[in-house]
């Protein structure tokens, strides 16, 4: 009996140290999701600002390899990429985002500001954007 306990103990802690944390808490891919995240809104928002199409879906594979590469599979990448939850999160952080640049998220001339300066500042945002 004492055995089948330490075995079970080692055996759950062995499986706790190995399994992976939700994509939102792996900072290169959130992030990253994040950035294309708000240069789509930027873009959606802003007639004078288009997005980099090609530049952001070949983002988006090499990002989908990476995740891939650290263990999570296409159905936890896809999970993650299609939650609602996570886009609500996402939004509510480029929101927050938009107003510590002291601009407002609902006006589109303030959304075009910002792609302007993410631009000028050669940001992974602003490398979406043209």
């Amino acid at each position: 009996m004492r055995l089948t306990i330490t075995a079970l103990i080692f055996a759950l802690s062995a499986t706790a140290a190995t399994a992976k944390v939700p994509l939102r808490d792996v900072p290169e891919i959130d992030n990253s999701m994040f950035s294309v995240a708000m240069a789509l809104e930027i873009s959606d928002k802003c007639a004078s600002i288009r997005p980099r199409t090609l530049k952001g879906l070949s983002f988006l594979w090499e990002l989908a390899d990476k995740a891939q590469s650290l263990g999570y599979t296409k159905a936890e990448i896809d999970a993650y990429r299609k939650s609602e939850d996570e886009k609500a999160r996402i939004r509510a952080k480029g929101e927050a985002y938009v107003r510590a640049k002291g601009l407002d998220p609902k006006k589109s001339e303030d959304l075009c500001k910002l792609g302007q300066m993410e631009m000028a500042a050669n940001s992974q945002i602003g490398s979406f954007l043209k």
